[in-house]
């Protein structure tokens, strides 16, 4: 499979690449610096270098010609509103056009549990990134592209397990970053989970039986 990732450069983003070239696929993303590039090639990763901001949906989608599926893992992770608007808002939005334009049918979208950090306070600007991260989700799934939305719990950065719990809607907990890219690939390589609100954290079960226990 060809997936081309928007957010490569990134934790989610770079495991998901290093997951999918151990599966054989071929990696392509978009990153802002030759250095991250050149990085990047070390590993297998064929990196385009611009600022998303720059790109029109039309420019985009030159990019994804001959690819399988494209990947959204870039977040802001609730910083200045500026920014958030132009990832995880307008960037994310735009991507899913440059997909349908290119004639990709599969789009995968990274977003966040709804109850991420609720269990402190939450100051205006992240109150501002959860509702750009909801109304990118609905405009997700009114496409009629073969979407997915995976709504992970609180990131953390600790080695992965290889269980978690998956399914339409989880508890708040959190889960490792490699385990998110773990079943990101896992879930790329099931076509018959499409046009589905995916919610993951930590649990019991392996990450095969988990994507698996969500076919339908």
């Amino acid at each position: 499979m060809k997936v081309f990732i928007i957010g490569v450069s990134g934790a989610v983003g770079g495991l998901l690449a290093r997951n999918l070239i151990d599966w054989g696929d071929e990696v392509s993303g978009l990153v802002r610096r030759d250095e991250q590039r050149a990085e990047l090639s070390t590993r297998g990763v064929a990196a385009r270098v611009a600022e998303l901001a720059d790109l029109t949906a039309d420019s985009l989608a030159s990019m994804f010609e001959g690819i399988d599926a494209v990947v959204y893992t870039a977040g802001s992770n609730g910083g200045a509103r500026d920014v958030t608007a132009a990832i995880d808002g307008e960037g994310a939005v735009r991507a899913l056009e440059a997909t349908r334009l290119a004639g990709v049918n599969r789009f995968a979208l990274v977003s966040v549990l709804p109850e991420a950090a609720r269990g402190r306070p939450v100051d205006d600007d992240e109150e501002f990134y959860f509702a750009v991260k909801k109304l990118v989700d609905v405009t997700v799934s009114s496409s009629d592209l073969d979407w997915l939305i995976l709504r992970p719990s609180m990131l953390v950065d600790r080695a992965g397990t290889g269980t978690i719990s998956l399914g339409p809607a989880q508890p708040h907990d959190e889960v490792s970053r490699e385990d998110v890219a773990a079943t990101l690939a896992e879930l790329l390589h099931e076509p018959r989970i499409r046009r589905q609100i995916l919610e993951l954290t930590q649990g019991p079960t392996p990450i095969v039986h988990a994507v698996r226990a969500n076919i339908r």
